[in-house]
């Protein structure tokens, strides 16, 4: 009998998508709970009741310093021999402002992605809301997004979404391990390779600007169309039960 995993879902200090990514866990078939930020700083060990995180979008304390800037150094200040410890074994996600704190944090690929890559004000200068067509790497280890079709769409809404990289060697290396996880079809917001979402080498650990919990129904879709944002989550239940079947 397969066990039903367990995904924390953070919330506060500007998150705002929490709901939306719960309620795609559980539909998905996992379970979710919602922790504020405060709680899981004052309770580390927390952690370990936990077989998956998501860190939601939103606008974290206001990104007044950056976005997931005062995110990233709240958790690092307090969780982050937890996180390091959590990233090795179970899936983590970051949506957004997530995908913002876990570069930050360190927590994708290696201490070299975390020197030369970042996220930066897109390249119109300002905040972008708008569908995206997403293309899929096949090849890629990232257990988020398994059951994916090779392209599909998702909204995207961000001021500073725009992943670079200044070191060549670095970003060849995501392309050669195949962490490069989804390209934006048309590449709306100026991001090197057309990137939207990396993952790290093991594919346990996955961010990418665009919102996956935003189009789980194909009704939250303003066009005729399928939405596939709901596989995020089944792909990373998918993975957990087979840990354990």
């Amino acid at each position: 009998m397969s066990i039903t995993p367990n995904f924390l879902v953070l919330w506060g200090d500007g998150i705002n998508c929490e709901n939306e990514t719960a309620k795609a866990v559980e539909l998905a078939g996992g379970k979710a709970q919602k922790v504020h930020i405060n709680e899981l700083t004052a309770n580390p060990t927390m952690l370990e009741n936990f077989q998956a995180m998501v860190i939601p979008g939103g606008f974290s304390f206001g990104d007044h310093l950056g976005s997931g800037q005062v995110l990233s150094l709240k958790l690092e200040r307090f969780v982050k021999k937890e996180l390091q410890a959590f990233v090795k074994k179970f899936p983590v996600l970051g949506i957004c402002n997530g995908f913002q704190a876990l570069i930050r944090l360190g927590l994708l690929p290696d201490a070299n992605f975390q020197k030369t890559c970042s996220l930066i004000k897109n390249e119109q200068g300002h905040f972008e809301n708008k569908w995206v067509t997403l293309e899929r790497n096949a090849q890629s280890p990232c257990v988020w997004t398994q059951y994916l079709p090779n392209e599909f769409v998702l909204p995207a809404r961000h001021g500073e979404g725009r992943f670079i990289c200044q070191s060549e060697e670095v970003l060849m290396g995501l392309h050669n391990n195949n962490q490069v996880v989804l390209r934006y079809k048309e590449n709306f917001n100026g991001a090197v390779d057309r990137i939207a979402g990396v993952c790290d080498p093991s594919g346990l650990v996955f961010a990418l600007m665009p919102h996956p919990e935003a189009a789980v129904y194909d009704w939250h879709l303003p066009f005729e169309g399928t939405a596939y944002g709901l596989e995020f989550f089944k792909s990373a239940v998918k993975y957990l039960k087979g840990q354990h079947s």
